[in-house]
C-alpha cells in the first residue's frame, strides 16, 4: 500500500515540475517576432508581432481600414504558448479582444493560430532567437 501511494507522489510531483519548470532566463528576454495573417467578412487583415517574458504587442490592420494594436498575455507551457489580449482600433472599431495559442514548431520556428474580434481568424509564423 505504501509504495503505490509513494509512486503516484513521485509521479504527480515530476508531471507537476516538468509543467512548471521555468524556461532559460537568456531565452525569456529574446524577442520573438512573429507574422500574421487571416480575414474578416471577406477582407484580408495582416499583424506583425513580437513577445519578450511571456507579454506580447501586435499591431495590425482589419477590414474598412481599421488600424490599431493589442496588448498580449502568453502562458508559457512546455509546448504550447495560449495567449489572450486586449487591443484598440480604429475606424469605430473600438475595444478587440483577442486569444489564440502558438507552437514550437522547430527550435528557432513556431506557427500559431488565433481570433480578434476585429481582424478575424489568423494563422501565425515567427522566429525565435
Amino acid at each position: 500500500m505504501k509504495k503505490a501511494v509513494l509512486a503516484k507522489i513521485f509521479i504527480s510531483s515530476l508531471s507537476c515540475l516538468t509543467l512548471f519548470v521555468p524556461s532559460q532566463a537568456s531565452a525569456q528576454f529574446l524577442p520573438q517576432p512573429w507574422v500574421s495573417v487571416g480575414g474578416k467578412d471577406g477582407d484580408v487583415t495582416y499583424a506583425v508581432g513580437v513577445r519578450a517574458l511571456d507579454l506580447g504587442v501586435e499591431v495590425g490592420s482589419g477590414p474598412d481600414g481599421a488600424v490599431g494594436g493589442d496588448v498580449l498575455k502568453f502562458l508559457s507551457l512546455p509546448v504550447i504558448s495560449p495567449y489572450v489580449g486586449l487591443g484598440w482600433y480604429s475606424e469605430d472599431k473600438g475595444v478587440a479582444f483577442s486569444g489564440g495559442v502558438q507552437v514550437g514548431a522547430t527550435d528557432n520556428v513556431f506557427m500559431g493560430a488565433g481570433y480578434n474580434s476585429v481582424r478575424g481568424f489568423n494563422g501565425q509564423l515567427g522566429i525565435k532567437f
